[in-house]
């Protein structure tokens, strides 16, 4: 009997190791990504993987987490970002193989004008504070001829990297999720699309212009090194590029976040 009631034990407790295991944990901001994932939810619990989504308002907390092992990956982040944020926190983490999911349409927003035309000289811009998005806001003004940049590829440019500035523009440098509040203050914001979405702006609609479809800064997955090759960031993977998927972004928000894959 004592034997029996052993084993019974054993086979519970490896039970128990093996739906730990199969546990998933993923960081993200809100909208649309962590939307994205519980949408995928149903798919992988049919893999046999439980997704649990962690969301975060920022985009250091999310990297923070994984670089510290309590968290498994995360979804928020386009490569430019990643590199950058490793080289300032000397951390190493990676995108995950097959790791590009979407692009958001980076655009500028305004609660003053209209209309490009209609932007006065020495007017107020706001652009993200983080090198990478800093500098691919400034890309964007450069593509609409409103500023020239000393090297129009660099994708970490910065104000001080502004070689002809014909409008006298001031550059006024927030955190990303600060952006939508501070409309009302500047003449103009360069917003990234999740925060644009939670702020209730449509960027197809209220964007005085937008990034096209050739933007660099597609949305992926990053882990450790350790983790990326992981069989379960395989399903992961797998989930997020399936047609239902695919479905789910195009109708959902309707060309404010574009599949990449």
């Amino acid at each position: 009997m004592l034997k029996k009631t052993l084993t019974a034990v054993a086979i519970a407790t490896l039970a128990l190791s093996a739906q730990a295991a199969d546990v998933l944990k993923v960081a993200a901001t809100a909208v649309p990504h962590a939307e994205i994932l519980n949408f995928i939810k149903p798919q992988l619990k049919a893999d046999g993987i439980e997704l649990q989504v962690k969301e975060f308002s920022d985009y250091v907390q999310p990297n923070a987490a994984v670089e510290d092992k309590q968290l498994d990956a995360n979804f928020f982040q386009h490569q430019p970002y990643l590199d950058s944020y490793n080289k300032d926190r000397k951390t190493s983490l990676v995108q995950v193989p097959n790791g590009k999911v979407h692009v958001e349409p980076f655009g500028a927003y305004s609660k003053k004008i209209k209309h490009l035309k209609d932007l006065k000289d020495g007017a107020t811009v706001a652009i993200p504070n983080d090198p990478s998005n800093g500098g691919r806001a400034l890309l964007l003004l450069a593509k609409q001829g409103l500023i020239e940049l000393k090297d129009p590829k660099n994708l970490t440019s910065t104000a001080l990297d502004v070689v002809k500035n014909p409008k006298k523009l001031k550059f006024r440098e927030l955190e990303a999720p600060l952006l939508p509040r501070a409309l009302a203050d500047v003449d103009l914001a360069l917003i990234n699309t999740n925060y644009a979405i939670e702020a209730k702006l449509n960027p197809t609609k209220d964007a005085l212009f937008i990034e096209n479809a050739d933007s660099p800064y597609t949305n992926i997955v990053a882990a450790r090194k350790d983790r990326a090759d992981g069989a379960d960031i395989a399903k992961l993977m797998k989930a997020l590029h399936s047609p239902d998927t695919k479905k789910f972004i195009e109708e959902k928000y309707k060309g404010a976040v574009v599949p990449a894959f």
